[in-house]
């Protein structure tokens, strides 16, 4: 048996989320989320049921500010378009991005995940996970609405 040392909230954080409902079509976001508090993100996407030939596109944005100053795609991080014509009611796909990703060079700082859904509303959420703290429990920055921990270790 292992030993239980570090929670895994102390490593994983919840730093960005679309609420999860029946959403309308268009692009939905979650705020700018700087890459100064994490050496990764993870951003998963859960379609739900879609809607009458509906699609869902996500993608990563980034950012030199936390308003978005000179927002741009961040080139290679966007799923496969889910459909309903395929079959993609209640799969998820995830999006991966390390800090040097970012356009670092000409003082890219910050990122957010954008989902798109088009030709109808559809159920469906997100979240974004802040991984590998550079300093800190990641768990101190999660978003507010983050309720609770429940830690069997303590």
């Amino acid at each position: 048996m292992s030993q239980k040392t570090t929670p895994p909230s102390a490593s994983i954080g919840i730093i960005g989320l679309i609420e999860p409902d029946a959403t309308a079509v268009g692009a939905h976001s979650t705020g700018w989320i700087s890459m100064s508090d994490f050496q990764a993100i993870s951003a998963v996407v859960m379609a739900g049921a879609l809607g009458a030939s509906a699609t869902v596109d996500a993608k990563i944005e980034q950012a030199k500010s936390d308003a978005g100053a000179d927002a741009k795609d961040l080139t290679g991080a966007v799923i496969t378009q889910l459909t309903k014509d395929n079959g993609d009611d209640n799969k998820q796909a995830v999006i991966e991005v390390w800090g040097e990703d970012l356009d670092i060079k000409n003082m890219y700082s910050h990122v957010r995940l954008t989902v798109t859904v088009g030709g109808a509303n559809s159920d469906l959420g997100a979240i974004v996970l802040g991984t590998h703290p550079r300093q800190g429990p990641a768990s101190d920055l999660n978003l507010a609405s983050v309720a609770q921990i429940v830690n069997l270790n303590t």
